[in-house]
């Protein structure tokens, strides 16, 4: 009988350390979505392809199921070596917001693009 119920006791501690890992992987794997999804939507900033002169939120749909993406930019102020302004340089903040079993996950990332106008 005591043996009986120490191979229980093992068999749902390993149950839960499964259902842990399961956990662990699914969080993985939606992490791994959200960072090629900043990553896509980098690169169509850097190519061109997607206009940063004003602030979009898109649903990325099929792709990325239930992530929402922001995309905002700011100019910024600096000077090259001889001290003059730099014109056309701008801060581009791209966000990725989820929900995962009820709580809200969010990534994000700033890079600089220089357009000229």
């Amino acid at each position: 009988m005591l043996g009986v119920a120490i191979f229980a006791m093992g068999v749902i501690s390993l149950g839960a350390c499964v259902s842990n890992c399961i956990t662990a992987e699914s969080a993985r794997q939606e992490t791994e979505h959200a960072r090629l999804a900043l990553e896509n939507r980098m690169a169509e900033v850097e190519a061109g392809e997607i206009p940063t002169d004003k602030d979009r939120t898109d649903d990325l749909g099929d792709a990325f199921p239930g992530m929402t993406l922001k995309q905002s930019r700011r100019p910024v102020s600096a000077k090259n070596e001889k001290g003059d302004k730099i014109l056309g340089l701008y801060q581009v903040d791209i966000e990725v917001d989820w929900t995962t079993e009820h709580e809200p996950q969010s990534r994000a990332i700033s890079f600089y693009v220089l357009r000229s106008k």
